[in-house]
């Protein structure tokens, strides 16, 4: 079919390599909700054939990796092999996400995101935890808030099903402890991606966990706001981030939450592709505790995905 332009004649078509994993069964499910596109598949006896895999890559418009990094590193060196009819890769690995020649897949990133995913041969899918962090520092970056060499703390909890089929299988066959911190080591592959996308120069503490719950996830900042140059206060936070996602369908900032509530929960937005920054905190202490609530699956992952690929094809 070619890179360079989507056939007119009939539906854009996606190939999900990949498709049998929980990425690519959740993309999978919500592409059969957009009647727009037509998914291929390949014969799964084929699924590790080279020359059914590089043919069905000429076959479509875009293919979807939803592979370990080095099994999506070998899919596109087979793309780069078809030249001029490489499709358009669209890539949920960790493998592309800051490499040169990739768009990151984050549209509400800045103001020219979204048309640089629109325009892109090449996309690399955000992590789950970088999506909610990025989306609480980017902005503040950006507004002058927060300084990049600010030293930043991010702790995070996700549900099972981010952690691969090995995770899933312990949660579900009762094996796996009800909670545990995991890449205390501070070398979680997300780490680069969040300092490059979130204008970070200083290397954030970036602390992960995993909770006895199959999806859904919360990522907070704390701050001490009279450590930042400007000494802003919670509503200051608010707005910025509120001015950079104004108008943003899937991403919104909720009004003064801490009037509102003192917990908040990770699965409230399972099963959408949806994700919430709060702004909590106690304006006396001059403390903030920023939140991101998403799901792992949804805006995390597959909900991304599909979210590019309408940006890319439709």
């Amino acid at each position: 079919m070619g890179s360079n332009a989507v056939s007119t004649s009939q539906q854009p078509s996606i190939f999900i390599d990949g498709e049998v994993g929980t990425t690519g069964l959740e993309i999978r499910e919500r592409l059969a909700r957009v009647p727009e596109v037509t998914v291929k598949s390949i014969d799964p006896a084929l699924r590790k054939d080279a020359a059914a895999r590089k043919a069905m890559l000429a076959d479509v418009d875009l293919v979807v990796l939803c592979l370990p990094d080095d099994a999506a590193k070998e899919t596109v060196a087979l793309a780069n092999e078809l030249g001029s009819d490489a499709p358009r890769i669209l890539d949920a690995s960790t493998a592309h996400r800051v490499a040169p020649g990739w768009v990151y897949g984050f549209p509400e990133l800045d103001a020219a995101q979204a048309e640089k995913v629109r325009s892109a041969q090449r996309v690399a899918n955000p992590g789950c935890y970088p999506t909610g962090a990025i989306a609480l520092i980017r902005p503040l970056v950006d507004a002058g808030l927060v300084p990049p060499d600010h030293p930043i703390t991010v702790n995070a909890v996700s549900g099972y099903s981010g952690g691969g089929r090995s995770m899933i299988e312990a949660y579900e066959a009762g094996t796996a402890p009800s909670f545990e911190l995991y890449a205390l080591g501070l070398e979680h592959k997300h780490v680069p991606e969040l300092m490059r996308y979130g204008g970070l120069t200083r290397r954030p503490i970036f602390v992960p966990s995993v909770g006895n719950f199959r999806q859904g996830m919360l990522v907070s900042i704390p701050l001490h706001l009279d450590t930042l140059p400007g000494k802003p206060c919670l509503r200051d936070i608010e707005l910025a981030l509120d001015a950079h996602y104004r108008g943003q369908e899937l991403v919104t900032v909720v009004p003064e939450p801490t009037a509102k509530a003192a917990r908040i929960g990770a699965e409230d937005l399972n099963g959408t592709d949806r994700l919430e920054l709060f702004v909590f905190g106690k304006a006396a202490l001059n403390q903030a505790v920023l939140v991101a609530r998403l799901d792992n699956l949804g805006k995390g992952a597959a909900g991304a995905a599909v979210q590019n690929i309408r940006l890319m094809l439709l």
